[in-house]
């Protein structure tokens, strides 16, 4: 319940049926957002490849993503006769339902009034939320993860053993740069989080988590969600040259579309947790009209803008190795958010100690390079390779 003023004066059938409500439209308008998502993407990368995409079930295609869907209900249902069938239909189901969960702690909108009741425009406002996020991420790791080793298969244990390391090498840079907002907000709650940012310096710059941690936990923070959602270039979770499909290899019909349904949902939502906690979630100025509205409008605008990044990011990069991803996330991310993280705590308590903490850091960090620098060299002596000179070491 949280601070949500519907329950300030008890839980009665209203109450019960605006909650419904809320809930109700919160699911419906995610699963639009991903089917428009999905067709998104699609015609989005085939003008960015000069291709035409979906273009024949609706206008512009649009209504390509419900064909397909539609088809994939009616596909049969195949289970493999070596698979662990408990865990095999349930996996699905953990990669969906947390997508979901996550979207209803983040604020959507301001204060509105309905049925006579003043309530926000978000299905729910816990004082942990953000604790709930960790939660939830976390979980969903395990539908991946119990997909790739219930279905009976080489390829799909890979992709799970895969989506295990992987997250456990981001999962900790993520939960650092999570730390670093809760930190200076001094909240869990994501509405407090939101009207923490509320308001501007020298009256134009917005006052932003961006602007107030220094960009550098939002940077680890989308590296590291964009690796828990298995999103490209992170995508060696269901990598096609060397894993057919990966986790969901063995996957038909209803199934495979959940896991489908699942990717997209996860990247709406994290979209919108990444506005919650960086940048300002809905809080923007009103124009005109009603004052109720201009919340949302500017919460899709920003939400809309992490979208196309998305897209952008798997139409222009690779993917990784994973010895690049591990090390990634291990040698850089890791070292990086903890660094940022003790510097910002230093600078709550005063400027000339983060100052100091930031010197010390950097100083660090160079040893460390260079002591990289001086271990790869003595690789490539030890095993005869050529060194940044180019020739050949005897």
């Amino acid at each position: 319940m949280g601070a949500d003023p519907l329950f300030s004066h008890g839980i009665t059938l209203t109450v019960l049926l605006i909650v419904v409500i809320k809930v109700v439209v919160a699911f419906a308008a995610l699963l639009v957002s991903v089917l428009l998502m999905i067709w998104f993407e699609r015609k989005l990368i085939s003008d960015m490849q000069n291709r035409i995409g979906p273009n024949r079930a609706g206008p512009f295609g649009i209504l390509q993503t419900l064909a397909d869907g539609i088809k994939l209900f009616f596909k049969e249902d195949l289970i493999p006769d070596s698979a662990d069938r408990a865990v095999f239909k349930i996996a699905p189901y953990l990669s969906l339902i947390p997508a979901f969960l996550v979207f209803t702690i983040v604020p959507v909108g301001g204060i509105v009034h309905i049925f006579g009741h003043t309530t926000e425009l978000q299905v729910a406002d816990p004082p942990m939320g953000i604790l709930f996020l960790l939660a939830m991420s976390s979980i969903s790791v395990y539908g991946v993860t119990l997909a790739g080793w219930g279905s009976g298969s080489k390829y799909p244990l890979l992709g799970g053993v895969r989506a295990t390391a992987q997250m456990i090498s981001y999962e900790a840079a993520m939960g650092l740069s999570i730390a670093a907002v809760v930190l200076i907000t001094g909240s869990l709650s994501t509405r407090d989080i939101v009207t923490s940012q509320i308001g501007t310096y020298l009256g134009f710059i917005p006052k932003w988590n961006i602007i107030r941690l220094g960009v550098v936990p939002f940077v680890i923070f989308l590296a590291a969600i964009t690796a828990e959602m298995n999103r490209p270039p992170f995508d060696l979770v269901e990598a096609e040259s060397e894993l057919v499909g990966g986790f969901h290899t063995e996957y038909s019909s209803l199934r495979f579309a959940l896991f489908y349904l699942a990717e997209f949902m996860n990247t709406v939502t994290m979209s919108a947790i990444i506005v919650t906690l960086f940048f300002g979630g809905a809080s923007g100025p009103t124009l005109f009209g009603p004052t109720w509205i201009w919340p949302i409008i500017w919460f899709l605008i920003k939400t809309g803008v992490f979208l196309f990044f998305y897209v952008w990011v798997r139409a222009a990069l690779p993917r990784l190795r994973y010895d690049q991803l591990m090390s990634l996330g291990w040698k850089v991310l890791i070292p990086a958010s903890l660094a940022w993280f003790l510097i910002i705590a230093a600078m709550q308590v005063s400027t000339y100690l983060g100052f100091g903490v930031f010197v010390l850091v950097l100083i660090l960090a160079t040893l460390l390079s260079r002591a990289g620098d001086v271990g790869r060299l003595g690789d490539r002596v030890r095993f005869g390779q050529p060194t940044n000179h180019g020739k050949e070491v005897e």
